[in-house]
């Protein structure tokens, strides 16, 4: 597709927009496991499709696309194209990772390929002096996640591509937090971007499913034997669904990122409420630094109340936000990263990045942003004890 289009249109208008065969505005499902040979000695370009199937294709390639990488891949989840990028390890390799990175992440890393011999070291990502101190020889990649999950820190990406290039490292960034849509990592150096397109890039808490984009062409080629051998594919019911998702990604992107930075300004003033996290304040330590390398903040926030029990009660008594494991969704999402998305890392693994008991995270959906904070002072208000009247 021409580059004179901007990734709002690219939405859109791309290759796969109307099917050549029929003129059908909808990708086809091709819901075929194998595919009739016409010759002998020359196969067509699918066979069996774990190894390749036209509509995950249209997923791959659209992806590809908006990233700015030349190869994509579609995983059964944000943890399959995970996985399956760290397989490009050997036994006897290091990675360095962003110490507060999401806890399916933190748990394949500790409890996973340290049995299969591969070492790790956390650190803060927000300090490059820290990121270079943690560097080995047989240091293979460095992993970031920004805006990380769930306290939202802000990592330089090419402070630590720049790092990478200088120890010949690979550098993965998961990008689930702000998609391409406001972040695109492979522009800034990045070799491997992850996605949960569970997330935002779906964005109707109707799949589950990862994307993986390089433009590298060696790496390319290895994610697709990694693909392939392992076998975590996305179904093409699921890429369906992604790619339907991903026709309004920017306009969801757009609208939860307002919502988001006026709730969080908000929060500010609320007295139960001890921290706000979230880039688009101008106290963020990542402010100014997230304006340089993205176009924009996010639909994620985070907050911290008194404790655990202040936790409970406003969770009780909120009513617009679904509380669940996920984000990205349509509809506002809360959840409580202590026992949903870090309840992998033990307690004092979370405490020392900053995940306390008090911690909740708010993805900012499709509502009226002055209805969710009506909704949120109601709840506030019996954490206080007491009820009042709005």
């Amino acid at each position: 597709m021409s580059e004179q289009y901007s990734l709002q249109t690219k939405l859109l208008h791309n290759e796969h927009k109307v099917d050549q065969a029929t003129g059908a505005v909808s990708v086809p499902i091709q819901h075929a496991s194998t595919f009739h040979q016409f010759d002998f000695d020359t196969f067509g370009t699918y066979d069996y499709s774990r190894s390749g199937n036209p509509t995950r294709d249209a997923l791959e390639a659209a992806i590809a696309e908006l990233e700015g990488g030349n190869h994509g891949f579609a995983f059964a989840s944000g943890m399959a194209a995970i996985s399956t990028a760290f397989m490009l390890l050997s036994k006897g390799d290091h990675v360095v990772l962003t110490k507060d990175v999401y806890g399916g992440t933190f748990r394949l890393v500790t409890e996973v390929l340290t049995r299969l011999g591969i070492d790790h070291t956390f650190v803060d990502m927000t300090n490059l002096a820290e990121v270079a101190a943690a560097i080995r020889p047989n240091t293979r990649v460095l992993y970031m996640e920004t805006p990380s999950n769930p306290t939202l820190n802000i990592t330089d990406i090419h402070g630590v591509v720049s790092l990478a290039k200088e120890h010949e490292c690979l550098t993965f960034l998961d990008n689930t937090f702000l998609t391409p849509a406001l972040q695109r990592p492979l522009e800034l150096g990045v070799d491997v971007v992850l996605h949960s397109a569970t997330k935002f890039i779906g964005g109707h808490s109707d799949v589950v499913a990862g994307l993986a984009v390089t433009k590298d062409e060696e790496l390319g080629k290895k994610l697709a034997f990694l693909q392939n051998s392992f076998g975590a594919i996305l179904g093409v019911q699921d890429v369906w669904l992604v790619l339907r998702g991903l026709k309004t990604l920017h306009v969801r992107m757009e609208h939860g990122e307002k919502g988001a930075q006026q709730i969080a300004e908000w929060l500010l003033g609320v007295p139960e409420v001890k921290r706000v996290y979230y880039p688009g304040l101008k106290d963020h330590p990542g402010h100014e630094l997230q304006k340089r390398q993205a176009e924009g903040f996010g639909a994620v926030l985070s907050f911290e109340l008194e404790n655990e029990e202040a936790v409970r009660r406003f969770v009780e008594h909120v009513k617009l936000p679904v509380f669940a494991v996920s984000l990205g969704a349509v509809e506002s999402i809360l959840s409580y990263p202590a026992k949903m998305s870090h309840a992998a890392m033990p307690k004092e693994e979370r405490e020392a990045r900053g995940i306390r008991d008090g911690l909740l995270r708010l993805s900012v959906g499709l509502e009226k942003p002055e209805e969710l904070m009506a909704d949120f002072k109601a709840a506030f208000a019996h954490v206080r004890g007491k009820v009042e009247h709005l």
